[in-house]
Order: structure tokens, then C-alpha cells, then sequence
């Protein structure tokens, strides 16, 4: 007898159904998804503009660099998230086996990265050159929620249980700017800020937690079970060093801005960076709602595609707004202290469209298992800590990483057409 567990409700995946409100309804679509996906990163790029407002310069650029270390350190919820969805939904047989692997290496790697992250902090603060060592002890807390909420949302993922996975969505960002703003009028310094984050990060797992409360397993377990959870493990691993590679890629250049220029610049250069993260941030539901189709044979080249067309595009737009619009970007950035990067946000905004390509093309590799999407991105990722470390400006270090996107993103098409060929060269084969 296999391992078993409850399976969700009808009304969690029913967008049909008479119950609920109009909202709730909404929720439970693909477009519910997009819009939860839209407030979350509002509100957690909301909380970055409030404390670029409130900190001024040289001290946002210090959370900056807290929070790009953060997306770094949580990258394994990004791993177990892309593995628990895509196992989930393209073998829905060896579910059970696949979540109750995925919910207890969830939190077994959470402890564990959390610990590491913990003894770490002495290094965090030099690194950043903080104010004071408990703003690192509390980036290190963070890392335990943020992985475990990235577990939980591919398990519901996988489940394409759209409603509960929108409220965990809209509880990522919401509480950050509230939560975080709320500590920042409270105190405006940047263990503040931490102290902040730290308390809403355990809201979405508390309610992912409620969500997957009814799980329960059988003790015995088949020998195919076994396989199953040491291939999702193993899965996890590749999946989390390729997303790595790309977490480390979109934000470790505000730690090498930290560590290059002068703190004003570098604070300057996180300011924009906030334009770069809404933009690769505004299109995210796209991967969300294409990886499925991406993972299948016969829809994986044109769901890429019409990625690449729509991401392209809503890129350019962005630039060209950006550019048209800078006195309204720096609003939002954190207003006049930051006027002396105003004629320079355009460029950032390209950084960020090309990111959105960039992460649209290491999904794809993510689901279709490839190795070499990990190994280019690794790439980029060491050209941009030597380049850039050369980097005497602001405007010299964002070219460096723009032209070093270039290049990854033009080797990750040139990888994904040569897949494209090698496939259809084997369905001829086999024909």
C-alpha cells in the first residue's frame, strides 16, 4: 500500500462555483493568480520605496544589500517550489509520495539554511558594512520563513489550487509594506527594517501551513515511493543551483555596488535598482502560468515563445516610459534625494527587461530538466563579480551588467534552439 494523502477540496480548484464572492472567484483563476502575483510585488517593492524614502541613501543602500543577500541565501524555495509544481502536476499519481517529500525537506532545509545564515552574520556585516550585527542575525532569521513558503506554494501549485496559492501570494507583499513600513515610522534604521520582514514572513506560512493542515501519510511505503522522493530530491538540488545562478546573477550587483563605490553612489545605484526589479517582477505570472506547458513536449517551444514575444515587448515599453517618465520614476524610487540617478533610470529599466527574458529562459531549462542553463548562468555570474568589481561609477557598473545579460540571455535562445532541433530530430527518428 502506497503512501496516501488527503486531497484538496473541489471548491479550492473550482473557479466556477456558485459559493464565494466575486474576489474569492477571481481568485481561484489563472488572472487571479496574475493579480496576486501583481499586489505582491507591488507591496514588496513598495516596502523598498518607502525605505529608500525614509532611510535616505547610504542607508537603504544597506537594506538593499540585505535584501538581495536574502534572495540569494532563500534560493532553495525557488528549487523546491519549481520541482514540487512541475512533479506534481506531470506524474499526479506519485503525489503523495511527492508532497510529503517536498513539505519535510522543506523544513529540514529551512533549519538548516537559517543556521548557516546565522553563523554567517559576522560576515553579512562587514560584508555590507552595517551599522550593527543584529541587522545580520536578522537577515539570517528571515531566510527559515522564506524558504518554507516557497515548499508550500509548489505544493498548491502543483495542485493548481489558485486560491489558496493567491492568498499566499497577496500575504507576501501586503504584510511587508505594512509590517516593514510600519517598523520603518516606528524606528527608521535598518535592523528596524529587518525586524520588519522578519515578522511578516511567517504570515504566508502561517496561512500555506492552515492550507495543507488536513495532509496525513500511512507508514508504509513502497519501494517506487522511495525512488520517487530521492529523484524529487535530487531534482531539487539541480533545480536550486540553476535558480541560484540566476537569483546571484539578478542581485549581487548591489553588493558589488556596496563594495565599489562610495556609499552615496551605492546607494544611488540600489535606488535604481528598484525600477529594475518592478520591471522583472511585473511580468512573473507569465512564468507562473507557463511553466506547465513548458515542461510538455508538445507545447514547451511555443509557450516559450509567446513568453519571449510578451516579455520583449512589455520590456520595451517599460523602457521607453521609464525614459519618457523619469520625473514620476524618481517619485517612486524615493524622490528627490535621489535626482542625481534620474537620467539614468531608463538604463535600469533595460536591466530589468532583460532579466525577465533572462528568468523566462532558465525556467525553461528548469522544465526540461537541462544542465547547461545552470552552467551559462554561472558564467554571467563570475563575469559580473570580476567585471564589475572594475566598475569606477555608476553609469560603468549597470553597462557591465547590462551587456553581461546580453550575452547570457543570446546563449540561453541559442541553447533553447538547439534543444528545439535535437527534439524534433528525434520525433523524426522515431517516426
Amino acid at each position: 500500500m502506497t503512501s496516501t494523502v488527503d486531497r484538496p477540496q473541489p471548491e479550492d480548484t473550482d473557479s466556477s462555483g456558485p459559493g464565494g464572492s466575486a474576489v474569492l472567484r477571481l481568485l481561484r483563476t489563472s488572472a487571479g493568480i496574475a493579480i496576486a502575483m501583481a499586489v505582491m510585488n507591488v507591496g514588496t517593492y513598495a516596502f523598498q520605496m518607502v525605505a529608500a524614502r525614509l532611510l535616505g541613501p547610504s542607508e537603504y543602500g544597506a537594506v538593499a544589500g540585505m535584501m538581495a543577500l536574502l534572495m540569494v541565501l532563500s534560493v532553495v524555495q525557488l528549487g523546491l517550489q519549481a520541482t514540487a509544481a512541475r512533479r506534481i502536476a506531470a506524474t499526479p499519481e506519485d503525489v503523495a509520495a511527492i508532497e510529503q517529500t517536498i513539505l519535510t525537506t522543506t523544513w529540514r532545509a529551512a533549519l538548516v539554511l537559517g543556521a548557516v545564515a546565522l553563523l554567517a552574520s559576522p560576515l553579512v556585516w562587514w560584508l555590507l558594512r552595517l551599522d550593527g550585527l543584529l541587522s545580520a542575525v536578522l537577515l539570517g532569521l528571515c531566510v527559515v520563513p522564506v524558504t518554507v513558503m516557497g515548499g508550500q506554494a509548489g505544493v498548491l501549485q502543483g495542485e493548481r489550487r489558485w486560491l489558496p496559492l493567491s492568498l499566499v501570494y497577496l500575504s507576501v507583499g501586503l504584510p511587508r509594506v505594512l509590517i516593514g513600513g510600519g517598523a520603518l515610522l516606528v524606528s527608521a534604521t535598518e535592523a528596524s527594517a529587518m525586524a520588519g520582514v522578519l515578522v511578516a514572513s511567517w504570515i504566508p506560512v502561517a496561512i500555506g501551513s492552515w492550507t495543507l493542515r488536513r495532509r496525513t501519510h500511512r507508514a508504509i511505503v513502497t519501494e517506487h515511493d522511495r525512488d520517487v522522493r530521492r529523484d524529487v530530491r535530487r531534482e531539487t538540488y539541480s533545480s536550486s543551483l540553476a535558480l541560484l545562478a540566476f537569483v546571484a546573477l539578478s542581485n549581487l550587483d548591489v553588493v558589488v555596488a556596496r563594495n565599489v563605490l562610495d556609499d552615496h553612489q551605492a546607494g544611488l545605484y540600489a535606488g535604481g535598482l528598484i525600477v529594475t526589479k518592478a520591471v522583472l517582477f511585473l511580468p512573473q505570472f507569465a512564468v507562473v502560468i507557463l511553466f506547465p506547458s513548458m515542461s510538455t513536449a508538445g507545447e514547451s517551444r511555443s509557450a516559450v515563445m509567446r513568453g519571449l514575444a510578451f516579455l520583449s515587448g512589455l520590456g520595451a515599453a517599460c523602457v521607453a516610459g521609464t525614459y519618457l517618465l523619469s520625473g514620476l520614476a524618481l517619485v517612486f524610487i524615493g524622490g528627490n534625494d535621489y535626482e542625481d540617478v534620474q537620467s539614468r533610470l531608463w538604463l535600469f529599466a533595460v536591466l530589468g527587461g532583460l532579466l525577465s527574458v533572462l528568468q523566462l529562459l532558465v525556467y525553461a531549462g528548469l522544465a526540461k530538466r537541462g544542465r547547461w542553463t545552470k552552467y551559462l548562468v554561472t558564467l554571467g555570474v563570475l563575469a559580473l563579480v570580476g567585471l564589475g568589481s572594475l566598475a569606477d561609477s555608476l553609469t560603468r557598473l549597470a553597462v557591465t551588467v547590462a551587456v553581461i545579460d546580453v550575452v547570457v540571455v543570446v546563449l540561453l535562445v541559442a541553447l533553447q534552439v538547439f534543444r528545439g532541433k535535437k527534439g524534433t530530430e528525434t520525433l523524426a527518428a522515431a517516426g
